[in-house]
């Protein structure tokens, strides 16, 4: 319980106040619920609609009547003529409201300063903005007494309600004046910031001439909107919208949104409450003294939160009530007790479980049931455990093994064959070609001798050891040689010249008397011309043309010319 913040004025007859408030409420369309909400209904006290128990503030609310905010409070009359002159010279404009004191260029640019969403320009969203800050940070209900709902119904409570309304307009109410140029720098009192000479500021008639805002910077020192209408509340050397100056008068009731008047109230939920206002949100049954729970910041009695919210449990279809647990997986609850193995019956509670066609199964009785099988050992896939896949089948990873060695492959490559599965190892030794000369596995790059495959660095001249892929060889008795190496060994040689006579590439030669010459050697060795396919006489190891021989032997004629 706490004492309210009592403002101490003069006593003084009592007038009802006139104030020019006609908000349309009722019917409206909820901003949050758009078509689910057929139109505000009004509590009979609650600031919550009753259709979708939205706020009222959170409804499309608008002003019946365009008023200024000394309307809005009572302050003036829409007969006077200085309040028909504001009202028309801001029509001029464009706009539902602009500063008095500026002329139609500075209009234009204290607007532009503003946020767009704040600019009251008529037929835009301005215009509805600045409609719903006015009610909003004037409350309609901080007022008169008109629109309190629950005025205690105690002379000191309209007493106090009345001294505050008074003392508030005469000595906390003002209007912000819009100055520009102003002659030198000064300091923004909100944000620290310089507003420069010859620039616009928002100065008050409550403080120091020395003290002044940018137009984008006055705002309520509480929530910091922008003020609606530059209207403001002095207190303790700040300003306030009228809702917050309030509230550090006089504490609010959280669920009628009026000011509390009373000697006594309700603190719950760190919110204050009239007294008879400290109730469920659904049946308005007072809780004071009773147990309730907070659901999305509003308090029920155990009974309406068990009818509205409370869970049926899938097993039992009873509700889940507030003094049991509630158990949730994937939208469905159950009772902590009915939560257990469709299978074996074992609770479930604090152990790994699954789902399978609405029903829940401890992992046991789960994997024995539903759980795909190893397709080496047959035993199921337990959870957790890692599972090898390669073209519709699927191993334990203890199980992917090669068919061969038996050892695990693991994420290692492997070869598939017959449907067995090979490690790369036993794979090549199995199944691989194998050098004829090494052995070992021919990978890439290999070559064919006689039907047997070899490395191309196993392929060599079988005396110098020199490669042969790729070069001129020829065999002797199924073995390869180059062509050095196979004339060095086994060709014949030349007579003349004494190099081997190989007949690589079609080489022709020429044999006599168990000696042999290169075609292109087979000269006679007096002039050298070549004797192939001509006669030729020997002497001794040489061989002669017909030519040379008459100067060996004058007494023999030449078969060919017939000459000595």
């Amino acid at each position: 319980m706490a004492e309210s913040e009592l403002v101490a004025v003069t006593a003084a007859p009592r007038t009802r106040k006139k104030i020019q408030v006609q908000e349309l409420d009722a019917g409206q369309p909820c901003l949050n619920c758009n078509e689910q909400c057929t139109g505000f209904q009004p509590h009979q006290w609650r600031k919550n609609c009753l259709n979708c128990r939205c706020l009222r503030i959170e409804h499309d609310i608008i002003h019946d009547n365009y008023v200024t905010v000394k309307e809005h409070m009572g302050l003036t009359s829409s007969e006077d003529d200085s309040t028909k002159e504001e009202k028309e010279r801001s029509v001029s404009h464009g706009y539902s409201w602009v500063p008095a004191q500026l002329d139609s260029e500075k209009i234009d640019k204290y607007m532009s300063s503003l946020p767009n969403s704040s600019i009251p320009k008529l037929h835009t969203p301005g215009e509805t903005n600045r409609d719903k800050q006015m009610i909003l940070q004037i409350p309609r209900q901080d007022l008169s007494l008109d629109f309190c709902t629950l005025m205690e119904d105690t002379e000191d409570a309209v007493e106090q309600f009345t001294n505050f309304v008074e003392y508030r307009d005469a000595e906390a109410f003002g209007i912000g004046i819009v100055k520009d140029p102003i002659p030198t720098d000064m300091e923004c009192f909100k944000c620290k910031g310089e507003i420069p000479a010859g620039e616009m500021a928002v100065f008050t008639d409550k403080l120091a001439d020395d003290i002044c805002w940018h137009p984008f910077c006055f705002c309520c020192h509480e929530c910091d909107e922008l003020l609606v209408d530059l209207a403001y509340f002095f207190k303790d050397g700040e300003i306030y919208d009228e809702r917050h100056y309030a509230e550090l008068i006089t504490p609010r009731c959280e669920a009628c949104d009026e000011l509390i008047f009373a000697g006594e109230f309700t603190k719950a939920m760190n919110e204050n409450f009239h007294s008879g206002h400290f109730c469920c949100f659904n049946c308005d049954n007072s809780l004071t003294g009773q147990r309730y729970i907070l659901r999305e910041d509003h308090p029920y009695c155990i009974k309406c939160y068990e009818d509205v919210f409370a869970n049926t449990c899938e097993e039992c279809s009873l509700k889940i009530g507030t003094d049991f647990k509630d158990l949730s997986y994937k939208d469905r609850h159950w009772h902590e007790q009915c939560f257990f193995c469709h299978e074996c019956n074992t609770s479930l509670v604090d152990k790994p479980f699954a789902a399978r066609d609405d029903d829940l199964f401890c992992s046991n009785c789960h994997d024995n049931k539903f759980a795909a099988r190893c397709d080496g050992c047959k035993d199921i896939f337990k959870s957790g455990m890692k599972k090898m896949e390669y073209k519709g089948q699927q191993w334990h990873e203890h199980c992917f093994v090669c068919v061969n060695c038996k050892e695990k492959i693991g994420s290692d490559s492997f070869i598939p064959k017959d449907g067995s599965i090979y490690c790369v190892p036993c794979y090549e030794d199995i199944f691989g070609t194998k050098c004829n000369n090494c052995t070992k596995i021919i990978n890439a790059g290999g070559v064919t001798y006689r039907g047997e495959p070899f490395h191309k660095e196993c392929f060599v001249c079988n005396d110098c050891k020199k490669p042969l892929a790729g070069m001129r060889f020829t065999s002797r008795e199924d073995k390869p040689y180059c062509a050095d190496c196979f004339g060095e060994r086994f060709a014949k040689k030349c007579t003349s010249c004494s190099k081997p006579i190989t007949g690589m590439g079609g080489t022709k030669f020429i044999s006599f008397d168990n000696r042999n010459w290169h075609n292109d050697c087979f000269n006679c060795v007096k002039c050298q011309s070549s004797l192939v396919g001509q006669g030729f006489m020997t002497e001794e190891e040489d061989i002669l043309c017909p030519c040379v021989w008459p100067s060996i032997r004058e007494d023999i004629l030449c078969p060919v010319c017939g000459q000595a």
